[in-house]
């Protein structure tokens, strides 16, 4: 792209740079010696080489709340129950469910597994690994409220010991659980990482060095830590033990940690990798390759609002910004990835009614208007507050791709709304977390990935005084809807209902959605059953397989 030559030479020595950086390879002849062995096992042997942008966070099922813990720790530890190929939730560690006439009752058979220190999988480890995430105050104890456990809104709150949860080991083998009311979901929600066991020998043998490193932990997936070298890479190798292990074809799975887009795409080029996600930058260029796939995923990404902001707690103002930027142009010129414009809350292709028709097909679309009703809005709204003008702040995390987005909507608004402007402010992904929880921002681009394959994962988002709601919203009506939601076991009234839900957020215009998240993707074709996940985890390599070229 650069016309002059020493332009080039800079560029290509650049690149070599970030390359070794990334991959924190010591010396040109280790990276050669690398670069050979990972293109013949690629190749030739059942090894698959990946990259991710960040390291592990956590090892700790307890602890783990992001998508490459949620991703390490499915595929190295196995609950109850697992997603299967196609995304729905199959019997993993237990081989049987027997659920009692009035649905309150689910009597789990574990499998005859063991862990990888050789003790056996059993049922009290689940029960010490779930009431271990109330006492460690784990991030994502509410699921356990989600799946209806027993009493786990009174421990929530205070009120029972956790030693009342509604899970119990009946025998070595035999695990029971107790819900305060029918679950329809509890299959797809035991999924979930937090609900994996734990063995309380190891980790209180271990102390505070539990799950720091590979050592210190144990496994009973279909794969285990080999290796894990802090911010540089971890190593998946098949478990020998895995009472599956037959239907398991990856003999090694290498992670790397390389969060420069451009090193990515050089280390897929040169045969290091297997599978990378392209940067808007680079998808022109690559769309007509054989290994490139467009994906559309089921993170979406919106502006909350801070509804106690003297503006932005006015609901004509807040429809009026939703409604004064060009939502597709947006995803077309400046994401460029595959990405969706959103028009509501729950993602398009995510969830389908009882009766086969999807959410976004029966919903259609919110907030979907022109600049001139913008306006109209806007005016409205200020007569409302008293104002004839409005400066925001609109704070977004520093990470690639979203400055252009909040540089895109700070253009737009200002230029169909030129009675508000828009400073942006950038933070750190952590900070920007910590000023959404305080409610210290005016507007902040947020996203959410669903944590279960339900619309209720984005519709209970926003009940009053809700985990994740941060930005004060509150309708009674809504609360109550969410509660009857919650307890309608009729699978077409609750489905009803959801989309009610969703249509009385959006008749408040509480959010702004912005766009539904796409994924480039280069991936070799040679890799066959790498099933990405619309939630939860982001792969399974379980059924993954190398196939010869």
């Amino acid at each position: 792209m650069n016309k002059q030559l020493n332009k080039k030479v800079l560029l290509v020595m650049a690149m070599v740079v970030l390359v070794l950086t990334g991959c924190n390879f010591d010396s040109a002849k280790e990276t050669d010696s690398n670069s050979n062995k990972n293109k013949e096992t690629s190749e030739g042997k059942q090894v698959l080489n990946m990259v991710e942008a960040s390291e592990i966070p956590t090892m700790d099922s307890a602890h783990a709340h992001d998508n490459v813990s949620f991703t390490v720790l499915s595929n190295v530890n196995e609950g109850l129950y697992r997603l299967g190929k196609e995304h729905k939730p199959e019997l993993a560690m237990a081989s049987d469910d027997q659920i009692s006439e009035d649905g309150l009752v689910h009597t789990f058979t574990l499998r005859d597994a063991n862990w990888s220190n050789g003790e056996p999988v059993t049922a009290a480890d689940f029960v010490y690994a779930w009431q271990r995430v109330f006492k460690e105050t784990g991030h994502y104890a509410s699921m356990f409220e989600t799946a209806s456990i027993l009493n786990a809104t009174e421990i929530l709150e205070g009120k029972k010991p956790v030693e009342e949860l509604g899970v119990k080991a009946l025998d070595e083998k035999t695990l029971e659980v107790t819900l305060a009311k029918p679950a329809p979901l509890l299959g797809q929600l035991l999924t979930f990482p937090t609900f994996l066991p734990q063995n309380q020998k190891f980790v209180e043998s271990q102390g505070k060095k539990y799950a720091l490193e590979a050592s210190n932990v144990i496994y009973n997936g279909p794969f285990m830590l080999s290796e894990w070298k802090h911010d540089t890479s971890w190593k998946y190798k098949k478990n020998p033990d895995y009472w599956d292990a037959d239907n398991v074809t990856l003999a090694e799975i290498n992670v790397f940690v390389v969060k420069e887009a451009a090193t990515q795409l050089n280390l897929y080029e040169t045969k290091e990798v297997d599978s990378i996600n392209l940067s808007s930058a680079s998808v022109d260029q690559y769309q007509d390759n054989k290994d490139f796939m467009s994906i559309a995923d089921s993170e979406i990404f919106f502006l909350r609002f801070n509804h106690n902001h003297k503006a932005l707690g006015n609901e004509n103002i807040r429809r009026a910004i939703d409604m004064s930027w060009d939502k597709k142009a947006h995803v077309e010129t400046i994401l460029n990835n595959g990405s969706l414009p959103l028009y509501g809350l729950v993602p398009k292709d995510f969830s389908s009614s009882p009766d086969g028709k999807g959410f976004r097909e029966l919903n259609g679309d919110f907030n979907h208007g022109t600049i001139k009703e913008a306006q109209k809005y806007l005016a409205k709204g200020l007569e409302e507050i008293g104002q004839d003008s409005v400066k925001v702040t609109l704070t977004v995390s520093a990470v690639e791709g979203n400055d252009k987005t909040a540089e895109y909507l700070k253009s737009q608004i200002e230029k169909n709304l030129p009675e508000l402007s828009v400073d942006i402010k950038l933070v750190p992904v952590e900070q920007r977390y910590e000023l959404e929880s305080a409610k210290e921002y005016d507007m902040v681009i947020s996203a959410w990935g669903p944590d279960y394959i339900d619309p209720m994962t984005y519709i209970g988002m926003w009940v009053t005084d809700g985990s994740a709601n941060r930005m004060d919203y509150s309708n009674t009506d809504y609360d109550a809807l969410v509660e009857k939601i919650n307890n309608e076991n009729d699978p077409a009234k609750r489905y009803q209902m959801m989309l009610d839900a969703e249509k009385m957020l959006f008749e408040d215009a509480a959010i702004a959605p912005l766009y539904q998240r796409g994924l480039a993707v280069l991936q070799r074709s040679n890799i066959k059953g790498l099933v990405r996940h619309p939630s939860g985890p982001d792969f399974s390599f379980k059924w993954t397989r190398i196939e010869g070229k």
